[in-house]
C-alpha cells in the first residue's frame, strides 16, 4: 500500500518524525555478539525482521525475542515488515534444541518466543511451539517464557497444545481498534478473534489448573481515537487479559499503511494511567515500546 498522497500534516498529526523518535544505530560488542549467535544457530528474531527501533538497546542489554517456525508469513498484514508467501509445510525440527542452546548461551532469565503465522500447517505449528516450550524449560536454569503467538485458525485443540505445554505468559496482539482491523490486517486475522484467543487462553489454563498471564498489544498512530482505545481496553479487561502494552506505529516503508499521527509521550501515558486504573496487572506505553519491550519487568517488580 502506497502512503496517500493527500494525506495533509495537522489532520491527524505531524508528517514528520518529533525529536522523541530518534534512536541510535546498534554498535556494542555485545550486540554483535548476540547476532553472531543467532546466525551460527540459523534462528530469526522479530528484531530483525521486523526493523524494531529497540534492536539495540535489547541485544546490547543479552536479551532477544526469538521468532520460530521460519521467516515467511502466510498472512499479508498492512503493517508488518516481515515476508509473506507460502512456506509450503517447512518446519525445522532442530529449532527447538538450537533455541534452547542460543538461550543458555545468553544466560537469559526471560525468553519471549514469537512466531509467523502459519496456515499452511494443520496446527499453525502449535506443536512446534509447545515443543521449544519444553526445551527450553529442560535447561539447569530454566527462565521465564513468554509466548506471542499466531492466532493458529481459531483452532482450540492447537491452542490447548500451546497451553499445556505451561508457558508463563500467552501473548496474542489485537494490534489496533475495532474499527481499523479491516483496514490495517490480512482479511484472516480480526478483532473479535483476537478476544477469541485471548479468553480461550486463560479458560483452558484455568480449568488445567495451569497458571498463565494473558497480554496483548496496541500500534497507535493509525488514526484511532481515545474513545477507541479505552473501549479496546474496556474489551480486553471484560476477557481477563492481564498485560498490555501500547506503542508508536512506524511505517516500514511507504508501500504499508501510513501513519496517522506522532502520538505524545503524554498521551502514552494517560494510556497507562487509564489501563492500571482499569484493573491491568501490568502496562508498558511509550513511542518505542513494542509487545515485548522488556517484558519481563513485571515479574522482577514483585
Amino acid at each position: 500500500m502506497r502512503i496517500d498522497k493527500k494525506f495533509k500534516s495537522g489532520e491527524f498529526g505531524s508528517k514528520e518524525k518529533p525529536d522523541w523518535l530518534k534512536v541510535r544505530p546498534p554498535s556494542s560488542d555485545k550486540f554483535k555478539a548476540i547476532r553472531a549467535l543467532i546466525s551460527r544457530q540459523k534462528l530469526h528474531t522479530v528484531c530483525a525482521e521486523a526493523n524494531c527501533p529497540n534492536i539495540a538497546e535489547c541485544w546490547s542489554s543479552g536479551t532477544a525475542t526469538f521468532m520460530i517456525l521460519g521467516d515467511v508469513c502466510t498472512r499479508g498484514c498492512k503493517f508488518c515488515n516481515i515476508k509473506s508467501g507460502n512456506p509450503n509445510g517447512v518446519v525445522d525440527k532442530d529449532e527447538p534444541r538450537k533455541l534452547a542452546e542460543s538461550v543458555k548461551e545468553m544466560n537469559l532469565r526471560y525468553v519471549v518466543v514469537t512466531c509467523v503465522t502459519r496456515d499452511d500447517l494443520e496446527d499453525g505449528g502449535a506443536l512446534h511451539f509447545a515443543e521449544c516450550v519444553r526445551e527450553v524449560k529442560k535447561l539447569e536454569r530454566a527462565p521465564l517464557m513468554e509466548l506471542l503467538i499466531s492466532d493458529l485458525g481459531g483452532n482450540f485443540e492447537a491452542l490447548k497444545t500451546i497451553i499445556d505445554a505451561k508457558p508463563d505468559v500467552l501473548a496474542y496482539n489485537v494490534e489496533t481498534v475495532r474499527r481499523l482491523q479491516g483496514e490495517v490486517r490480512d482479511p484472516r486475522a480480526g478483532y473479535d478473534r483476537s478476544l477469541w484467543v485471548l479468553k480461550t487462553a486463560k479458560d483452558i489454563a484455568k480449568k488445567n489448573g495451569i497458571e498463565l498471564y494473558t497480554k496483548t498489544s496496541l500500534m497507535l498512530g493509525m488514526g484511532e481515537s481515545k474513545d477507541e482505545v479505552i473501549q479496546t481496553m474496556k474489551d480486553l479487561r471484560e476477557i481477563d487479559v492481564d498485560f498490555i502494552t501500547f506503542g508508536q506505529y512506524l511505517a516500514p516503508s511507504e508501500f504499508h499503511y501510513p501513519v496517522k499521527e506522532y502520538v505524545s509521550p503524554k498521551q502514552f501515558d494517560e494510556y497507562k494511567e487509564i489501563a492500571m486504573e482499569l484493573g491491568f496487572l501490568y502496562c508498558m506505553s511509550g513511542p518505542f515500546v513494542r509487545s515485548s519491550y522488556k517484558a519481563e519487568q513485571f515479574f522482577e517488580d514483585r
